[in-house]
């Protein structure tokens, strides 16, 4: 299970039951189905069966994001081994009112730090389709670097790497 964490403007908290309403925001959003997938949660029992199924797992932690002192979530940010990756795959996800102010590469380089600490993490991935450009220039600024690009799903996806003792600033 994911711990909380902290940066000088975020609370990362794990993702609980109690985040349902922005949960069922987040998934149907046009860029989320887009750039990520159709998750099938169309209603808010969809979204409580969905985190359910996501804290219920040992391969998955997602944070939620939020501005310290507010409870509205800004984002998410996962990490998650997937069946199809030798290595965890790092992943996020804003609102579009939070997107363009830093919050997402602050999340996710605390998530870095964070599971960096663990020696089993010598590499961590992390995938784009090759359109979502936002997040291929957030991956390159967080020090991922184009490896190759895969066939998944019938979905042609970027795959980027960084080795685990990459420092950045």
């Amino acid at each position: 299970m994911a711990e909380k964490l902290s940066t000088d403007r975020l609370l990362l908290n794990p993702l609980d039951i109690n985040d349902i309403d922005f949960i069922y925001e987040l998934v149907n959003l046009p860029d989320w189905i887009r750039f990520i997938g159709n998750r099938n949660v169309n209603s808010k029992d969809d979204a409580k069966a969905y985190i359910k199924k996501i804290v219920g797992s040992a391969s998955t932690q997602y944070w939620v994001v939020r501005l310290k002192g507010e409870q509205k979530a800004l984002g998410i940010v996962t990490f998650i081994k997937r069946d199809y990756l030798e290595h965890h795959d790092i992943g996020f996800g804003f609102l579009p009112q939070s997107r363009n102010k830093g919050y997402a590469y602050e999340a996710t380089t605390a998530v870095l730090a964070h599971v960096r600490k663990e020696a089993s993490h010598t590499l961590i991935l992390a995938t784009a389709i090759k359109e979502n450009i936002s997040s291929i220039r957030l991956l390159e600024k967080l020090g991922f670097q184009f490896e190759k690009e895969i066939l998944i799903q019938d979905k042609h996806l970027q795959l980027f790497s960084t080795a685990a003792d990459l420092k950045f600033g």
